[in-house]
């Protein structure tokens, strides 16, 4: 494989371009390509950043153009590799962002064969080597049984239902601890950080075990996982708030260490808000 040798070339400096991890009930929608390279093999939408653009807004413009919707994003990372134009190869960073579809797709971009939904687990293999990378991180990060989530934060609160890309853009602001029984999800529990100008805080929310699995330490289990991961991450002080009439997680709060905090807690529903 060549590589260019005029002046500017040789800095090796990466071209940029974007992935899009669009995913519906644990299926991810992928291209088929329908032109070299990688001709007939799965690829994730998106594309090269163009002149004068950040990455977010070349991620929604090769949306728009390919998928004929507006999307939101969150950065999930941003992975450095090689591609190849011909014969040259090249160094690129992929920006790879979790993108949620505002509309229904109308498959528009000549060189994209078809579009299907694949599901995470059964994805093995997708064109371009930092899309493959791409692959790995929402693997590792992004898969969950979703139906046993809703049943479980439904032990909570039983109008409640999780919204999928609300679930995904959580593990992004903070960490989610599981534990699995016989290879079923059966506890959970969520800890994110935020930064006041006094200390380095988190939030402990939606902590949970299975009805069925409750009495055997589990929830303990969880907690402690929550609290290792905020002292690595620098966390002073964590908080969380729980009914009164929950004997047993008041029981095990008060054990692990927490304390009452003598302070009003305040909620204000911003739908609501100024009506």
């Amino acid at each position: 494989m060549k590589k260019c040798d005029c002046q500017l070339c040789k800095f090796e400096n990466p071209k940029i371009s974007t992935a899009a991890i669009i995913i519906k009930d644990q299926k991810l929608l992928v291209a088929v390509r329908g032109e070299e390279p990688f001709k007939g093999q799965y690829d994730f939408f998106g594309g090269y950043v163009g002149k004068g653009e950040t990455p977010e807004e070349s991620h929604k413009r090769e949306i728009k153009e390919e998928l004929g919707v507006d999307c939101e994003t969150n950065l999930l990372t941003a992975i450095p590799g090689t591609s190849t134009y011909g014969d040259y190869e090249f160094q690129v960073v992929n920006f790879v962002y979790l993108t949620e579809l505002k509309g229904e797709i109308k498959l528009i971009e000549n060189e994209i064969e078809k579009f299907e939904w694949v599901p995470i687990k059964d994805l093995s293999k997708i064109a371009f080597e930092t899309n493959q990378k791409a692959l790995e991180f929402v693997k590792e990060k992004l898969i969950f049984d979703l139906s046993k989530i809703n049943e479980l934060v439904k032990q909570l609160d039983a109008s409640a239902k999780v919204n999928e890309y609300s679930l995904y853009r959580a593990l992004l602001d903070g960490y989610v601890a599981k534990i699995e029984v016989d290879g079923k999800l059966q506890g959970m529990g969520w800890i994110f950080p935020r930064q006041t100008m006094l200390r380095r805080q988190a939030v402990v929310e939606d902590m949970i075990v299975d009805e069925s699995q409750r009495g055997k330490g589990l929830g303990e289990k969880i907690l402690r996982n929550l609290l290792d991961w905020a002292k690595k991450e620098g966390v002073e002080t964590v908080e969380l708030t729980t009914n009164p009439k929950r004997v047993a997680a008041n029981s095990l709060y008060q054990k692990v260490g927490f304390k009452i905090h003598p302070t009003n807690h305040y909620l204000l529903d911003l739908i609501e808000y100024g009506l």
